[in-house]
């Protein structure tokens, strides 16, 4: 009997044929830059993970400014849709308000930002914290010139809306601090 040799086995030189690497390693995820900016050099640490996404340093305090945030929308909206009277008191030293429509729908807005604040409180996500913290800024931001041309077209300032005027601006300044603190790049270990 005559057996039969099989055929030489045909290796394929995949180290030389770069356009094959290329295409291997970008199906497998290997070599390309994650959200952090890691790049994953061997197929274990893409299977593994980067452990630096479990350690992401946020800033000293975040949690607490997100919460406190939370709270502080969550409590004017409430104050904005069931006292309008009182809420607009306590800021412009004023009498009744001709309508009390406008507070409301003020409520209602500050209401859906602070569901907003509230979500992002939960998140590890960067990208989430960073948004809602820019949405808080320039909403305190819009406050405080809104609030101070309404003070200046009516020539008066009363007590209650100099002290809103000073913590908007100390808002803005925590907000834009977290904001930043929150982009920067972590070191390396």
């Amino acid at each position: 009997m005559a057996t039969k040799q099989p055929p030489p086995l045909m290796k394929k030189h995949s180290q030389t044929d770069l356009v094959s690497r290329l295409k291997t390693r970008k199906i497998l995820g290997v070599g390309g830059e994650d959200d952090d900016g890691e790049i994953h050099r061997s197929k274990i640490s893409q299977v593994l993970g980067n452990e630096m996404k479990f350690a992401v340093r946020q800033p000293l305090g975040l949690r607490l400014w997100q919460l406190v945030s939370a709270v502080m929308f969550t409590v004017v909206a409430v104050m904005a849709l069931m006292f309008p009277d009182q809420l607009h008191d306590a800021v412009f030293d004023e009498g009744a308000v001709g309508s009390k429509t406008s507070i409301r729908l003020y409520g209602g807005a500050l209401l859906s930002i602070s569901l907003i604040m509230w979500n992002a409180l939960y998140t590890s996500e960067k990208v989430i914290i960073r948004w809602t913290l820019l949405t808080e800024a320039c909403y305190f931001g819009v406050q405080l010139i809104v609030t101070t041309v309404t003070l200046c077209e009516e020539g008066r300032f009363p007590n209650g809306a100099i002290l809103l005027l000073c913590s908007r601006g100390i808002f803005i300044a925590i907000s834009i601090y977290y904001y930043y603190q929150a982009g920067r790049r972590s070191k390396k270990i």
